[in-house]
């Protein structure tokens, strides 16, 4: 054996109770150092080269040289160790040939009868104003993620805009429709829609529960927070409608779980009290939480300093959830859902996301964005559903999008999860989807490290937790988060 090196970038350490849990960055499996393992992996921390004659001198006393080859193999076989004098690795880059849809976008109506103030949406406008999708393109759009998803069992149709409520004789059509045409193919279809729940009534309510809608409610917590931003086009202020509307809902609404999406925006973030109104005092059955970074109206923005309490404060909440996961409860977090199944599952992420690949959205006119977010921006567009997707240049993006090895990501040790980051909320804070969000590097590394202590400390003490709580909602969550394997 010649001199070996550590490959910083490819293994993460982490020390968690008195358990030495080391994280394989390229695939985010976790692993934990035995004695021989954590010598090994601080010697070549210390030096920059091991060689034959220092690792006798350091390690032999201590460990036999069969022990120590064996480890040696398991670091080489996983990359963590290279030959000192071997060339650099470059990034593969996966060549995208075709594009397997499991979902497709619907944005049913540009008009949006709320007008909040951090709205990302740049083709929003008053309901007199909405631009509403046709039949005929919602159709096509349906024959598309079919013939893309020719291989899938299972596709998901997410109904968007705007507020999509103001278009359901649309959502009605489109239901109608595309449940027996899956059917003729053997597939099964579920819908998914997000609403500011305004405009909810029992009706609706129950309608949505026979077709087994994954319902998600936009509502940013007690009524001042709520208030704040979540105004009518006239600038009243919703809490006591949508609270009372959501009441109704959760207390008719038995098919599936719903969730409410939280944005957090400048003097909107008490995490704490916004988690316990709505999982507590309204019911919901999962909180999750986004903060505002790359508005377009900057006042509403998180600055560095208010994005990082809000992550101290998602901690805060973190560690409830923890607690509760080891006596066997859940308190419906999201955020720690995600985060605890990506270190669950090992995700191995080369893109950030499904868009573009396993999910594309449609606006009005039937042209192919690479998610909601970018509907009404200008990005570029992938095709029309009528004409199809086009692959050639939908296919360099997504090969483009898997090397930011310019931007530092190479060498990020979340670089599986992360994988740069949201498209949309680089493309709106820096003007280029292929930029990483910078904002976020630090606190995400941090978040996973968090992350990795709360996984391991659960596991130590309730390991059916994840069984229990983690896999049923991945069974029955809405759309499936493709990733380049």
């Amino acid at each position: 054996m010649g001199a070996l090196t550590l490959i910083r970038h490819n293994a993460h350490r982490v020390d968690v109770d008195g358990h030495a849990m080391l994280m394989h960055v390229p695939t985010t499996s976790l692993f934990e150092l035995d004695g021989v393992a954590r010598d090994v992996y601080d010697l070549f921390r210390r030096a920059p080269a091991v060689d034959p004659d220092l690792m006798r001198a350091e390690l032999g006393p201590r460990h036999g040289p069969d022990t120590l080859s064996e480890c040696l193999q398991s670091f080489l076989a996983l990359d963590i160790l290279r030959d000192a004098e071997a060339a650099d690795i470059p990034r593969p880059v996966v060549k995208v040939e075709e594009i397997p849809l499991s979902t497709i976008i619907l944005n049913v109506n540009t008009g949006c009868n709320l007008a909040c103030t951090y709205c990302y949406k740049e083709d929003l406008t008053t309901p007199a104003k909405g631009q509403k999708m046709g039949f005929q393109t919602a159709k096509a759009s349906f024959e598309l993620l079919l013939k893309q998803a020719h291989a899938r069992d299972r596709v998901n149709v997410v109904f968007f805009g705007g507020e999509p409520l103001s278009n359901m004789a649309l959502i009605r059509e489109v239901v109608a429709y595309a449940l027996p045409r899956a059917a003729e193919l053997g597939k099964t279809v579920d819908f998914s829609l997000t609403t500011n729940a305004t405009l909810l009534t029992p009706e609706l309510v129950d309608w949505f529960d026979t077709h087994r809608f994954a319902l998600t409610v936009s509502m940013d917590g007690p009524k001042a927070l709520h208030d704040a931003n979540r105004k009518t086009v006239g600038g009243k202020g919703t809490y006591d409608l949508v609270a009372r509307n959501v009441r109704m809902l959760l207390a008719r609404y038995r098919s599936r779980p719903v969730g409410v999406r939280v944005t957090l925006t400048r003097g909107v973030t008490d995490v704490i009290g916004i988690h316990d109104h709505l999982k507590n005092e309204l019911g919901f059955h999962e909180v999750g939480f986004g903060p505002a970074t790359s508005g377009p109206i900057a006042v509403f923005n998180l600055d560095q300093e208010a994005l990082k309490r809000a992550f101290e404060d998602m901690k805060t909440l973190g560690r409830r959830y923890v607690e509760a996961a080891c006596r066997g409860e859940n308190i419906g977090f999201s955020n720690m859902h995600q985060l605890l199944t990506d270190i669950a599952q090992g995700t191995k992420k080369a893109v950030p996301c499904g868009a573009g690949l396993g999910m594309l959205a449609v606006d009005k006119e039937g042209e192919l964005h690479l998610c909601h977010r970018f509907v009404g921006s200008n990005q570029p567009t992938y095709g029309n559903v009528e004409t199809g997707i086009d692959i050639p240049k939908l296919a360099g993006f997504i090969e483009t999008a898997q090397d930011r090895s310019a931007f530092g990501c190479k060498t990020c040790r979340i670089r599986s999860i992360c994988a740069g980051g949201c498209y949309h909320e680089s493309y709106a804070r820096q003007g280029d989807p292929f930029a990483p969000v910078w904002h976020y590097c630090d606190l995400m590394r941090d978040w996973v490290d968090f992350g990795i202590e709360s996984y391991v400390r659960i596991m130590q003490a309730n390991p059916s937790f994840f069984r229990s709580q983690l896999e049923p909602r991945i069974t029955r969550s809405g759309p499936a988060r493709e990733v380049l394997q």
